[in-house]
């Protein structure tokens, strides 16, 4: 199923899989798979994400943008999904560079959807602006999810320099 930008919301179990409209790696390319297990994790986690803007091309802002998406993102599913595994793909689609993101866990599942992307909405000690957050940092996100079985979003930022 094709992402679409900014919502495409889908509440049905998920099998995490590349996007059918993105070709796959090719040669060079960076595909990683970090475990989400600790703090640690997350620290690892974001240098990995930088450094995989920085070889693509990336200016400052959208680095910025793309870790702090990343960031939340595998944050929620460490706290709420009770760990969870983060991949990081180089996609390239149309002759354009881009890096997506996906976050998959086995939690309990977003059961209200609409609600968990409302600004200061939170089940937990945060402010609220994770989720609905991360989506605005980035130009694709789809989210998939079902009660009990876990979550998985995944999310792509295209590089817009030449």
């Amino acid at each position: 199923m094709p992402m679409l930008p900014h919502g495409d919301l889908d509440k049905t179990p998920h099998t995490p899989s590349s996007a059918s409209t993105a070709t796959g790696p090719e040669p060079g390319d960076t595909v990683t798979a970090q475990p989400l297990r600790s703090e640690e994790d997350l620290l690892a986690l974001r240098h990995a994400v930088r450094a995989a803007t920085l070889r693509a091309g990336f200016g400052l802002v959208d680095q910025t943008r793309i870790v702090t998406a990343a960031s939340e993102l595998a944050r929620n599913a460490y706290i709420h999904g009770h760990g969870g595994i983060f991949e990081l793909e180089t996609i390239r689609r149309a002759g354009r560079i881009g890096l997506q993101l996906s976050v998959s866990d086995r939690g309990p599942g977003i059961p209200d959807l609409d609600t968990a992307f409302v600004d200061g909405f939170t089940t937990g000690s945060g402010l609220g602006h994770g989720l609905g957050g991360a989506r605005r940092l980035m130009d694709e996100f789809h989210v998939r999810t079902a009660p009990g079985q876990g979550t998985t979003i995944v999310a792509v930022r295209w590089n817009s320099r030449p």
